[in-house]
């Protein structure tokens, strides 16, 4: 069987301690913000799961919930906000939400209702192109600080800022249609063709 050796980490106390700061404190006194590491931040799944030996031969197959990196890409830093356990609904939702069929067996695919909250990702640290960005405290520190102001931004600021950026868009895409059509116009009606840029 291949093992995979996952490569752990963990962000420094000062920093998680700078987080908790910025972002305050949970009703169970733990940071509403903290830092992860891709490959140490693991999750409950449950599912299927087919284990292979090396050569990708089939061993067995079992339905069981196994822990599993619960971000991607796996080898970078996460910045995490817990999420009261309210967010979930009930447990009875949960379970009538999450519960999936395999086999013929029941088994919960996110795992066991989050009785205390959760922490749910909130931004991956990296760069433009998806490159590896190293932690830092301020970087950090400000993506909370921009969390947390957005959050207190009114419903209405966030709807019509999202109303805002689809209307550029369908501006933007139909003055693009309309480019083309009318290049598309003109070649058909033996009108030399000039690109529309």
């Amino acid at each position: 069987m291949i093992e995979v050796t996952r490569e752990n980490h963990e962000a420094p106390a000062e920093l998680q301690a700078r987080l908790a700061r910025a972002g305050g404190v949970n009703r169970y006194g733990e940071a509403n913000f903290r830092v992860v590491w891709g490959w140490s931040r693991l999750a409950w799944i449950g599912g299927k799961w087919t284990d292979t030996d090396a050569s990708g031969n089939v061993i067995r197959q079992r339905i069981e919930m196994r822990e599993q990196p619960k971000y991607f890409p796996f080898d970078r830093w996460h910045i995490e906000r817990w999420m009261p356990p309210e967010t979930y609904g009930s447990p009875e939702l949960w379970y009538s939400q999450t519960v999936e069929r395999e086999d013929g067996i029941l088994i919960p695919a996110l795992g066991p209702y989050p009785r205390r909250g959760e922490y749910e990702h909130c931004f991956t640290l990296q760069g433009a192109g998806g490159e590896f960005v190293p932690l830092s405290p301020a970087v950090c520190e400000g993506i909370v600080h921009a969390v947390e102001f957005a959050r207190a931004r009114p419903a209405q600021e966030h709807r019509a800022a999202i109303e805002k950026r689809e209307e550029r868009r369908e501006r933007k895409w139909e003055s693009h249609a309309d480019a083309v059509l009318d290049d598309a116009g003109r070649a058909f009606h033996g009108v030399p063709f000039v690109a529309a840029t």
